[in-house]
């Protein structure tokens, strides 16, 4: 028996090929299987693909071992990186160091250099803060840094370590760095909610998502419960979703290396290594049962829920009121919301998704027949113009 969606699709190249073709009926799937013909780049389009290159060929490479509890053992990965490297005849140095040193550590330092840091004391505490000149005029191949999240003491060069990590990348310099997931400013809310814990300093997800590597050290959870001697450890469950966490933020490194290769070859096909689905909002659509249904999908797929809608500057008091209340909810709902602005709806949801990605959007419709002498609706229209995303339609009573 044919699948349905394939059944309806045939009966609409039916109706265009008859002329007789009508709105499109009420609460279904449809997935486009269109021909993904790359568009000509635009002047500044390839100007900006040149100059990312350019950045890129310039710009040390920057791989961070990420750890998604303490003591997984993120650093003793780290270091070991740099010892492998130096053997294989590179010139590896380390710009700083953190903690106590365990004897397998202090093994693999006694064979690499390091660049001492600048000792500096402010308000009764002494920093260790990178030496960035004495690493700039020494300029190894690759630089060797621990404790990504540290912020530097008020009046140093940079704020935070991790902006000293990007001006050894500017220089050319490659970094291997380690982090763990407690400290990225975008995952601390999560990670709160799960162990009850905060971390005081953060790294910015951006800076991670540009790393040409990120290797999660993924240490058996049995393993971690074992060596805890304290209470600090979470439990098994809980670190079972600090790993799953991690292990999503290193398939986005994956993501960006790949769209990164596709933009840089002129490839305009869009994928991702999550669902990213959007819902489309206006003042009089149905709102809660799509953006209901798209919560429920990017929880069980563990992908991203945006909502969005395109500026209209002649809405009265009453469709005000009702479109706020559907951005209200979707925003209890966690998506992200996005105001567009366009006069037209349909070019600016498909500039949006092809930007950002997304595999499945959400659209409301009356199901209402379309007359021969009425233009062609907009989900007529974003149905002939999708590319590399799923639309699904819901009934409305009221839509645009």
């Amino acid at each position: 028996m044919a699948d349905k969606g394939q059944t309806a699709l045939s009966t609409r190249r039916k109706r265009r090929r008859l002329g007789t073709e009508r709105s499109v009926p009420a609460s279904c799937i449809i997935v486009l299987m269109v021909d993904r013909t790359d568009h000509r780049p635009d002047p500044e389009e390839l100007l900006r693909r040149v100059q990312a290159g350019e950045r890129r060929e310039r710009r040390g490479r920057l791989k961070v071992f990420l750890g998604y509890a303490p003591r997984v053992g993120k650093s003793f990965r780290m270091f070991d990186e740099g010892r492998r490297r130096k053997q294989r005849g590179q010139d590896v140095v380390i710009g700083s160091l953190q903690g106590n040193l365990t004897p397998d550590l202090e093994t693999i330092l006694a064979n690499l250099e390091v660049i001492s840091p600048v000792r500096e004391h402010h308000a009764g505490r002494v920093w260790d803060v990178i030496n960035l000149a004495a690493i700039f005029r020494r300029h190894p191949s690759t630089c060797l840094i621990d404790g990504l999240a540290f912020d530097n003491p008020p009046g140093s060069r940079n704020p935070h370590r991790w902006e000293d990590v990007e001006e050894l990348l500017d220089r050319g310099i490659a970094v291997i760095t380690a982090v763990n997931l407690q400290h990225i400013y975008e995952k601390q809310d999560a990670v709160e909610r799960i162990t009850g814990k905060r971390a005081s300093n953060s790294v910015p997800e951006e800076f991670l998502l540009e790393a040409d590597e990120m290797e999660v050290v993924d240490a058996p959870t049995e393993a971690l419960i074992g060596r805890a001697h304290d209470v600090s450890m979470p439990d098994p469950r809980q670190l079972a979703e600090l790993r799953e966490m991690a292990l999503l933020l290193a398939a986005d490194v994956v993501e960006r290396q790949l769209q990164s290769y596709l933009d840089g070859h002129g490839i305009a096909v869009r994928w991702g290594a999550q669902e990213r689905i959007l819902v489309c909002l206006t003042a009089r659509s149905n709102a809660r049962p799509m953006l209901e249904s798209g919560h429920r999908n990017a929880l069980r797929f563990h992908g991203a829920l945006m909502a969005a809608y395109v500026e209209q500057s002649r809405l009265d008091a009453a469709d005000r009121t009702r479109l706020d209340a559907n951005l209200d909810l979707a925003r209890q709902l966690g998506a992200e919301v996005h105001r567009l602005s366009n006069d037209d709806f349909v070019e600016a949801i498909i500039d949006f998704a092809r930007e950002q990605r997304v595999t499945q959007v959400f659209l409301g419709h009356t199901g209402r027949e379309r007359r021969w002498w009425e233009p062609r609706s907009s989900v007529d229209r974003l149905i002939d113009a999708a590319e590399d995303f799923d639309l699904r339609l819901f009934p409305h009573r009221e839509g645009r």
